[in-house]
This record gives structure tokens, C-alpha cells and sequence, in this order.
């Protein structure tokens, strides 16, 4: 049955990184188009970011080539590593000279010409030394290992809020808690974690209005059109006018600087806008079948730190782009997440692609 599973398992492999090239060959073409016409006027080039989203896609390919090329057991003893290195990355972005502030947050670390978002190799970095956390089978159900847990979801977090990030906060702490009731950690212990997160994060949207006013705004936008809610008003208005065909790739009216961020957190609505419910569909499918397929791959691992780093890399990229999506059609407040493998961002891109990287090399015979 093994050998049976072992030949399998190459197909859903194909599949996999055959859905996730489609997703990074639309994301090409939406930035593109989304952000022509911002860019042409800001910058005076309409290939700005479509151009820096290539160099994205160059370094993010070179950086899966070269884990490649790494051990197996050299990714696994180097996780604690790695996440404490990006930890302290992280840490770098409150020294006021070394970080740059974009929309009240400081997530940008600035050395010279080269400009990232360390919190982009964070979320990966936790993702596997989790994995490697939870691999260890030994007193999984004990108090300590719940504890053990607990604290490293709490250093991730508190990192994160101080830039702050509370909707990649949030997304990680989901992403902890589904990878560690799939390992078999103590539900009990789980629950009590969880229902703990619950009233902090009620706390830190109260001593942030700016979050309490989101939330307002999430659930009347048009109390403030003009305002708070201009943004969302401007993300129904695309995708309604969408409709089922869509207006045509190119087409988009809303790109016209009434819709920010247009090809970052919101370029799902500039989709749905040029290539209607029919497009936004197959989006949607490809995420749900590179999903299918990673959980059919992860499956068949019998390496625990393998199957457990695949299923966060799907968690945390699933999470992602639901979050992303519920956004942009209203069903939750703004959060600042990007469309993995479509929307803009470089640092994104590339500690994407990387963490793709990992996977397969872990998962490969």
C-alpha cells in the first residue's frame, strides 16, 4: 500500500506546483493591470511594479533553487535558528533608523536601496520551527508541552503587535492552533489557549481605536462614505461591476485612484472587476486545489516534521487568502493581508517562494 501511495504521490505533486504557477502567472498579470495607471502617474512608469514583481519572482525562484539544494536534516537542526533570527529581524523594525513607517505601521526594514518586510520571513520561520516543536511526539499531552506552545505563540505575537500587525497576528495564531490540534496536542490545554487569545484580543482592539473604528466601519461603511468607509464602498463598487464576464482584463474603472491599495490587499476586487464571478471563481478554485492537493502530498509523509510543515505552509496560505477575500467582499474587517502568490509585495513573493522551497525539498524522497 506504501509503494502504491509512494507512486501516486509524484501527480499530486505536479498538480500542486502547476496551481500555484497559475496563481503566480495571474498575480503577473493583475499587478500589471492594477497598478498601471497609479504607477504612470506617482512614479511615470506604467511597469513599475510589474517590473519590481518579476525581480520578485527572479529572487523568490533563485531562493527555491538553492534550498533545493540543502539537506533535509540541515533544514530541521537549523529551524530554532532560524526562527529566532527572524525574530530579532523582526525586533529591528522599532529602531526609527533602520525601519521605514508606511500606514501608521513599521514593518519595513531599510538598508541602503534594499527595502523588506522581515515579519514576511517571521510567519514562515515559525511556521517550520513549529513543526519541528510538535514533531517531538514525547509528552505531547503534558502541561509543559501545552505551556511550551503557548510561549512560542506569545513571542511571535507580541513581535508582531509591536510594529504593529494585529491582522498577521491573528492569522499566525490560527495557523498555531490548527498545525497543533492536527499533531494531537492536549485539546484540553488547547482550548484554555485559545479561549485565553480571545478576551486579549478584545483588549488590544479597545486600546486602539483605530482597530474599534475598523470594526465601525466593518459594519457600516456607509455611515462615513467619504471616510472610513471609502475604501470598502470602493471594493463593492468594482466587484459589482464585474457582474458575471467581467469588464475585460485592462478594463478596470476603480484603478483609477478610487480604490487604494489596489494591487496589494485589494487587487482581488480589481479581479473580480475585470474578469467578473466567472474569474474570480477560478481563482478561488485554484487556492482550494492547491490546498487539495498539498493535503493529499502531506498526507503521505510519514517524516512528522515534513507532514507538520506542509500543513502550516497550507494553513497560514489558506488563512491568508480567506481573510483576503472576506475583505474585499465585506465579511470581515480590514486586516492588511495580501492574495498569496497574487498580490504585490516582494518580501512576500520571496519568502514565499522560499518557504516552497523547504517544502518540497522535505517532501521529496
Amino acid at each position: 500500500m506504501y509503494q502504491k501511495h509512494r507512486m501516486q504521490a509524484p501527480p499530486f505533486l505536479w498538480l500542486f506546483l502547476g496551481t500555484i504557477t497559475t496563481l503566480l502567472t495571474c498575480g503577473l498579470i493583475f499587478v500589471y493591470s492594477a497598478s498601471s495607471v497609479y504607477a504612470l502617474e506617482r512614479l511615470g512608469c506604467a511597469h513599475y511594479y510589474a517590473q519590481k514583481h518579476i525581480i520578485g519572482l527572479i529572487l523568490g525562484s533563485i531562493c527555491l533553487l538553492i534550498i533545493l539544494q540543502l539537506p533535509k536534516f540541515f533544514i530541521k537542526q537549523m529551524a530554532p535558528y532560524g526562527f529566532l533570527f527572524s525574530i530579532c529581524l523582526t525586533s529591528l523594525t522599532k529602531i526609527p533608523i533602520l525601519s521605514r513607517t508606511v500606514y501608521g505601521s513599521s514593518r519595513w526594514l531599510h538598508f541602503g536601496p534594499i527595502t523588506f518586510q522581515p515579519s514576511e520571513l517571521l510567519k514562515y520561520a515559525f511556521v517550520i520551527y513549529l513543526a519541528y516543536f510538535l514533531s517531538k511526539k514525547e509528552h505531547l499531552y503534558s502541561l509543559d508541552r501545552s505551556i511550551s506552545f503557548l510561549i512560542i505563540v506569545v513571542i511571535t505575537s507580541i513581535t508582531l503587535l509591536l510594529q504593529p500587525d494585529f491582522g498577521m497576528t491573528i492569522t499566525l495564531c490560527l495557523t498555531g492552533i490548527f498545525m497543533a490540534f492536527i499533531a494531537g496536542l492536549n485539546i484540553k490545554h488547547l482550548g484554555i489557549t485559545f479561549s485565553g487569545l480571545i478576551p486579549i484580543g478584545l483588549i488590544l482592539i479597545y486600546i486602539k481605536p483605530y482597530r474599534f473604528k475598523r470594526i465601525m466601519t466593518f459594519l457600516d461603511p456607509w455611515s462615513d462614505p467619504q471616510g472610513a468607509g471609502f475604501q470598502i464602498i470602493q471594493s463593492f463598487i468594482a466587484i459589482g461591476s464585474g457582474k458575471f464576464w467581467g469588464i475585460g482584463i485592462g478594463q478596470s474603472k476603480q484603478k483609477f485612484f478610487y480604490l487604494p491599495m489596489q494591487h496589494t490587499d485589494f487587487i482581488f476586487s480589481i479581479i473580480a472587476e475585470e474578469i467578473g464571478f466567472a474569474g474570480s471563481f477560478f481563482i478561488i478554485t485554484l487556492l482550494i486545489l492547491m490546498l487539495y492537493t498539498g493535503l493529499r502530498i502531506a498526507l503521505r509523509q510519514e517524516d512528522l516534521f515534513a507532514r507538520y510543515t506542509m500543513y502550516g505552509f497550507l494553513i497560514l496560505l489558506s488563512l491568508q487568502a480567506s481573510i483576503n477575500i472576506a475583505v474585499a467582499i465585506g465579511l470581515v474587517p480590514t486586516k492588511g493581508l495580501g492574495l498569496p502568490f497574487v498580490s504585490y509585495g516582494n518580501s512576500s513573493l520571496v519568502a514565499t517562494l522560499a518557504m516552497l522551497g523547504v517544502v518540497i525539498r522535505l517532501i521529496k524522497p
